[in-house]
């Protein structure tokens, strides 16, 4: 007890301590024993003094503390004893209080009785303790006296309200008031809750405060409702007293409906509070939720609370950017810092109430996720988000969750993300750990819009939070690098080139990090590679950072041990890491603040570094004809994306052209010496040269010398210290010195133009007769040499395909006739080639994995040097044969129908079959450069051929043709598909390489998707002429044909009528794959979208200016939609259909134009598709499920839909021949009705899936059409379960089992609580309803006898479930005719086994326990006697239920 007791007064020691402190500068001095004798004892003849003095207090006069002589609780007993036993009791209490009332008259003498009193130093020493309580204190613990003390307090107390601090600074009120706090008993507690509500009416606002939060202190829990009532009324009347009211009701026991208006009452007036009266409101509104209300309350709490408080002022953001940039130090009177204290403290309360509240948590998750808009999601809720994954562990999955679908959905965007981090930095800056976590967990995604929403966060985390979180990022990063995944890969190394942009002083201080990935470069891509070295390159190089030698030095190791490997993987490392730490240091810095004279300097001493690393490189691959290849296919994107210095480029563009001369270009006067299989000559020139003029492409020669000396025969022309030469460089040679020119000359490639027209050294590539002649390695060597020429036109189209001049323009599109011409060719010689492996015509790590490894020996003649520039003939001295060209300008992709006379006549039908093999060989071709498409706005070409006095001798017009275009728009569509399709939805052949599908796109893969998909809207108008003159095509086509478009009518040329479907198909893709592309939906590309819509909406109509968006996808549905009636194929109709969806998808206003969607489809499945196209299956499975699937979806009303064609058309099929169609719906034959079947079952299981179920507190009409719904459905369930009877294939079988169960259990889930509601007053319908689907699980129960006849094991896998599934539906059937007071209508019958046509399955096992077999049967009849008389004739079941045991132990196998 003597422990207890200590502990008391130590608590009551400090909470007094604690009040009395408040207001003091100096605690009080302490009492020593030398000053008792100097201060007077008080000396009173009164009954007060003489009684305290009795129980062992000394009264003191003047600033002494009263002395205690005895242990406190001793005096409290005695002096209680001694008032008790008093022969005047109990009038000694007034007299006693009377003194003390007296005594405390004087102010010294009051105080001394409400401070501590002083124990005598014996006394201290005995027990230990220096701490005792007031005089009043000890008054009010004796029961007897407390009434009256207290009476005594609360009249004087209001003689201090505007006094408040004596010349002690001691604060006499909250003396007092602490008086109270704690008391063991009180006596009257509700005369004392009077007194205390009477006086905070009256009192100060300062001692407001201080009664108010010292109530639950006071008073006992039996006060509490009464105090609650009463400050309820007060929070009303007083609004400055709402912060303390609220911490008081937190902290008192009241009854939950009160406190639920006490929070209205608060969020009513939450706009109108201060900041910093902000953490103990939301506090109190966080602490009266519950697990009914605390959605309804956190949604509005966050829609109030962030628009008013959560958003800072703009005084207390540029308070955030001060205190960041001095540190720490602030001063705390400063008010602005106060206000982020305020906020820093908001959110604290928050995290403690989730922390401990899970309703909390998850209500607030669940406010946010039911946020739609992109405009109603705010700051605060990414907070908040953050907050609840660092704080709640159980419900990171769910947060995950809910970001994921938001980030998809393009409703949290990066403006939001970046307002979050710049105004609550600081509140985040503790949370960085999970922030990190998060982040990591966003890119392990397959969806590109949540990885880049990932990779912001750690962007904004490196930029806003402090060294150590920064540390932390860019160690996070590096580990995504190093994970070997490639979509992390590629974004975290994104990230690192953001960063060192964004802060290269703070991304220096971490490179030691970014330089270990130099260990893990084996799964990395090429690409990825090109991105670390540039960061490291870029951190190196930088020249803001001195102490960066170190890196320099680690590169150059790096670079040298790669480059000298013979392993080419590794070689092709070390030059990529060369080529862009060159790029780096020899970049132009025209544009830095440094001064003219630093800049020189500074250029020149980089370029001997720079050419000293290029040399080295250019030796260390120059035995390799792939290795080189590689270097100069490096160097080429270098400059094309790089701005290099002058000097550096100079030097380069001087050593290439020299060299590219003297390698691969010869006079047309040398005649090639050599034994070559095949007659050489100079084919496919331009122009016709002079036999003492022009020049050539040396090809043949070389790769004959390359085959030759591969095969270890003498190479008797190969002179002494002549390098090597590799047919293989050639065109990535080209590429190089073409853009090393065009950066020397803005563009300008006069000097190189020759290049343009001159011929080849080749040999007749027509095969004709000799193809079958021809050995196995002669025919491989044509195909050589075909792939280098066809590589060799590519690059001649990419170099000038820009070209304005009408004389080039007719030069490129001739070129790009003869690449369509050489595929073909090609084509031809690997039919009979299978074995052929091509020379590459991309080199990279990726290509080498998938394609067989070549020889890489070679050799090379003597050759003369040439000069490139085309030579100008003399002026007057022979006939001239120069050709001038002059362009048609209003012909430019004229959108009138094309002459299909102009067609290549030479084109063979075999267009799709060379398309498909040669794209087997996509990566021996060199690729085009996406400025290529701009052929696509040729018009007419007309070429005028001079005579020698300058007059137009003859024209000759060149035209872009469908051939052409076809392979333009070919190429173009490849490069949107690996561009825009998302990772996840491609397909990748099984056990191919990761990075297969990026081959053959290595320079597209340099632009980013955005530039890409702006480069292809520039295109819109000339495609969309295009598209226009296919759809006048095939129009005149149509019309010439009567309405009918027939590929084997005698008029229609069947490689034109392809070409041109082809073509058709190609653009609707591409249309497709720009308006599909999700980056669309992204903020910073929706003026690309505008614009792009603009182009299509003018081709109706030239509108005006600055049209709502709306309008424009109207117009541009509408435009769309026009092309219907010409479509040739199945395949276009579906991609048509596709990009109708993708604009729809738009479109707010979308309900008109989804009917639209429906009704074409239904064109398309009811239109007689052209006999050729049938005859080779065109119409393919896939094709036909996807476009029915659009039809039913987009539909009105789908369960009229599936009956139409349920009811009509499959009819019609089956009394029509074996080979014919449907005449409603031609596209449904007996070859395609498995698929019509699938979907619409998977259509109907669906919809039904989308009724809700009925309820007791829907109404009757609700009830009648729900009820009338689910008999539509029954009924075409019914249809198509029937059909079975007639197609009873596998695949038909098996989707009527897996979506017949399907089907039941959404009957049990959605249909059965309808009728349990419904029954009584609809009771004729619903057994007509029953009666229905019983003969629907009755076939579906023969379909199960069916399957175990036949033993096959594809179908009774499904068979236990269905059981089960039927069981249940009648059990649940019973329990609704129970429910219904109509359980005379249940009654059992007996089921036979038998097969789809219903001829009973005859057994052993079966006759044997034939009376086992029972079904649980709904009786048609009301009546209980009528159904016992109808019940042998008629059976009326819900469900079949077998015992037999064979057969149930057949379904468990």
């Amino acid at each position: 007890m003597v422990s207890k007791r200590r502990l008391s007064k130590s608590e009551d020691k400090e909470t007094l301590t604690e009040d009395a402190s408040k207001t003091k500068n100096q605690p009080l001095p302490k009492k020593t024993k030398k000053s008792h004798v100097l201060n007077e004892v008080e000396e009173n003849d009164s009954i007060f003094v003489n009684l305290l003095k009795t129980s062992g207090i000394i009264l003191k006069t003047g600033e002494s503390q009263n002395q205690l002589a005895v242990d406190q609780i001793a005096f409290q007993k005695k002096l209680f004893q001694i008032l008790r036993r008093h022969p005047s009791y109990p009038k000694i209490i007034e007299e006693f209080v009377s003194g003390l009332e007296s005594y405390i008259e004087d102010e010294d003498s009051f105080r001394n009785c409400l401070l501590s009193c002083e124990r005598l130093q014996d006394e201290e020493a005995s027990m230990g303790a220096s701490y005792s309580k007031s005089l009043i204190k000890l008054l009010l613990g004796i029961d007897i006296l407390q009434p009256a003390i207290i009476k005594t307090l609360f009249e004087k107390l209001p003689e201090y309200f505007f006094d408040s601090k004596n010349s002690d600074e001691i604060n006499i009120p909250r003396l007092i008031v602490s008086q109270l706090k704690w008391l063991d008993r009180v006596v009257d507690g509700k005369d004392l809750t009077t007194k205390i509500m009477q006086l905070i009416t009256v009192a100060p606002e300062y001692l407001q405060h201080d009664i108010i939060t010292s109530l639950p202190e006071i008073l006992g829990d039996f006060q509490h409702a009464d105090v609650g009532k009463e400050l309820s009324d007060l929070l009303i009347e007083n609004t400055s007293l709402t912060v303390p009211i609220l911490d008081v009701l937190s902290s008192l026991r009241l009854d939950p409906n009160f406190l639920v208006k006490v929070r209205q009452l608060v969020m009513d007036k939450l706009s109108s509070i201060r900041l910093e009266d902000l953490p103990v409101i939301i506090k109190f509104i966080l602490h009266s939720v519950t697990t009914m209300d605390a959605l309804e309350v956190i949604s509005e709490l966050r829609k109030k609370l962030d628009l008013q408080h959560c958003v800072l002022p703009s005084r207390l953001q540029a308070s955030q950017v001060k205190l960041k940039s001095k540190g720490r130090a602030s001063s705390s009177g400063n008010q602005e810092s106060s206000g982020q204290s305020c906020i820093i403290l908001l959110f604290d309360v928050i995290k403690s109430a989730i922390r401990y509240e899970k309703t909390i948590s998850e209500a607030w998750i669940k406010a946010i996720e039911n946020t739609a808009t992109v405009s109603e999601h705010k700051v605060f809720d990414l907070v908040m988000l953050f907050i609840i994954y660092s704080t709640n562990t159980q419900t990171k999955k769910y947060i995950e969750r809910v970001l994921r679908n938001k980030i998809r959905l393009g409703r949290i965007q990066e403006q939001l993300l970046q307002s979050t981090f710049s105004v609550h930095y600081l509140v985040l800056k503790d949370m960085c750990s999970s922030i990190l976590s998060l982040a990591q967990s966003l890119l392990h995604s397959l969806d590109q819009s949540i990885i880049s929403f990932g990779s912001l966060l750690y962007k904004y985390a490196f930029k806003f939070f402090d060294t150590y979180c920064q540390q932390e990022v860019v160690g996070a990063l590096v580990t995504h690098i190093c994970s070997g995944n490639e979509a992390e890969v590629g974004t975290a190394l994104d990230v690192l080139l953001e960063l060192v942009v964004l802060n290269p002083s703070a991304m220096m201080m971490n490179a030691v990090f970014v330089k270990g990935i130099l260990d893990y470069l084996d799964n990395i891509s090429p690409q990825q590679i090109r991105k670390l070295f540039y960061v490291l390159s870029t951190l190196a190089f930088s020249k803001q950072n001195e102490a960066s030698s170190h890196i320099q030095d680690d590169m150059h190791l790096v670079i040298r041990k790669q480059l000298s490997s013979t392993i080419f993987k590794y070689k092709h490392i070390g030059i990529i890491g060369a080529v862009t730490m060159a790029g780096i240091m020899a970049a132009d810095r025209s544009g830095s603040s440094s001064s003219t004279q630093e800049r020189a300097s500074l250029s020149d001493e980089q370029c001997t570094q720079v050419t000293s690393l290029l040399q080295l490189v250019h030796s260390c691959s120059e035995q390799s004809p792939q290795a080189s290849a590689l270097y100069y296919d490096e160097f080429a994107n270098l400059i094309q994306r790089e701005k290099l210095d002058p000097k550096a480029l100079e030097w380069i563009g001087h050593t290439i052209c020299n060299d590219f001369q003297d390698a691969f270009v010869v006079d047309i006067c040398v005649v090639p010496e050599g034994d070559f299989p095949f007659p050489v000559k100079a084919l496919y020139g331009l122009e016709e040269y002079d036999t003492q003029d022009g020049i050539a492409i040396n090809l043949l020669p070389l790769l004959f010398s390359q085959e030759f000396a591969k095969d270890g025969g003498p190479v008797t022309s190969q002179e002494s210290g002549q390098k090597l030469v590799s047919p293989l460089c050639l065109a990535p040679y080209f590429r190089l010195l073409r853009l090393c020119m065009e950066r020397q000359h803005n563009g300008n490639l006069e000097e190189i133009d020759g290049l343009l027209d001159c011929p080849i050294f080749l040999t007749d590539l027509e095969p004709g007769e000799r193809l079958e002649s021809m050995s196995s390695k002669e025919r491989s060597f044509m195909c050589s040499l075909i792939f280098l020429t066809l590589n060799w036109f590519r690059e001649i189209v990419n170099a000038f395909c820009q070209e304005t001049s009408p004389e080039m323009k007719g030069k490129v599109l001739t070129r790009l006739k003869h690449i369509v011409e050489l595929q073909i060719i090609l084509e031809k010689y690997l039919a009979v080639t299978p074995d052929c492996v091509p020379p590459l015509g991309n080199f990279n790590v990726e290509t080498l994995e998938t394609t067989p490894h070549t020889g890489t020996a070679v050799s090379a003649k003597t050759r003369k040097k040439g000069k490139i520039e085309r030579k100008q003939k003399a002026g007057g001295s022979k006939t001239s044969s120069s050709d001038t060209f002059s362009e048609d300008k209003n012909a430019e992709c004229d959108p009138t129908p094309l002459n299909r006379g102009q067609l290549n006549k030479e084109f063979t039908g075999k267009e799709e079959k060379t398309s498909f093999l040669l794209h087997n060989y996509h990566a021996f071709f060199r690729e085009l450069d996406i400025e290529v498409f701009s052929i696509l706005h040729c018009g007419l070409v007309t070429k005028f051929i001079l005579d020698t006095e300058m007059h137009t001798e003859a024209t000759e017009v060149v035209q872009l043709g469908p051939p052409e275009l076809l392979f333009l728009l070919e190429d173009l569509s490849q490069k949107l598909e690996s561009m825009l399709t998302p990772f996840i939805a491609r397909r990748i052949p099984f056990l191919k390489n990761k990075g297969s599908r990026n081959i053959g796109f290595s320079h597209l893969r340099l632009r980013s998707a955005q530039e890409t998909v702006r480069c292809v809207f520039q295109l819109l108008t000339p495609m969309c002429n295009h598209l226009e003159n296919i759809h006048n095509y095939f129009q005149c086509l149509a019309a010439e044909n009567h309405g009918v478009m027939v590929v084997d009518e005698p008029g229609v040329k069947v490689s034109e009528y392809h070409i041109m479907s082809s073509c058709y198909q190609r653009l609707l893709q591409i249309f497709h794959g720009l308006f599909a592309w999700s980056g669309l939906s992204q903020p910073e590309n929706q003026n690309l979208l505008y614009s792009a819509l603009c182009v299509l909406s003018s081709r109706l109509k030239q509108g005006e200016h600055n049209q709502p968006l709306e309008e424009l996808l109207s117009q541009s549905f509408h435009y769309l939609q026009n092309f219907h009636q010409s479509i040739p194929s199945f395949q276009c109709a579906l991609y048509l259909i596709r990009l109708l969806m993708v604009i729809l998808e738009k479109s707010t206003a979308s309900t008109q134009n989804k009917e639209k969607i429906a009704s074409l489809a239904r064109q398309f499945l009811c239109r007689v598709w052209p006999s050729g196209e049938k005859e080779k299956s065109h119409i393919s499975n896939d094709q036909l499920h996807a476009l029915l699937c659009i039809y039913l979806e987009h539909t009105d009303s789908v369960l009229k839909a599936i009956e139409e064609i349920a009811g009509v058309g499959v009819p019609e099929l089956i009394n029509s021949p074996k080979d014919a169609s449907s005449s409603t719906f031609p596209t449904l034959t007996r070859h395609t009705f498995v698929v019509f079947f699938r979907v619409m079952m998977a259509e109907l299981e669906k919809t039904v899936k989308k009724i809700e179920p009925g309820t007791a507190a829907d109404s009757q009409q609700i009830h009648e059409k729900k009820l009338l719904y689910w008999n539509m459905a029954v009924r075409d369930f019914s249809i198509l379960i029937n059909l079975i009877r007639v197609f009873d294939s596998h695949p038909v079988l098996h989707v009527c089992l897996k979506y017949g169960r399907l089907f039941v259990e959404a009957f049990l889930k959605q249909c059965m609580p309808l009728l349990d509601f419904s029954f009584r007053k609809h009771r004729e319908d619903a057994l007509s309803l029953l009666e229905t689907f019983q003969l629907d699980t009755r076939l579906l129960h023969h379909l199960c006898g069916h399957s175990k006849i036949h033993q096959d094991t594809r179908l009774t896998q499904h068979v236990p479930l269905l059981k089960k599934t039927l069981e249940l539906l009648v059990c649940r059937v019973k329990a609704m005719l129970t429910l219904n007071n109509c359980r005379e209508a249940f009654w059992l019958g007996n089921l036979k086994n038998r097969d789809l046509q219903g001829e009973e399955i005859i057994s052993q096992n079966s006759q044997e326990s034939t009376a086992d077999e029972s079904e649980d049967e709904v009786s048609s009849q009301v009546s209980k006697s009528k159904a016992t008389e109808d019940g042998d004739e008629e059976e009326l079941s819900a469900g079949e239920k077998e015992q037999d045991s064979d057969e149930s132990s057949g379904d468990s196998d």
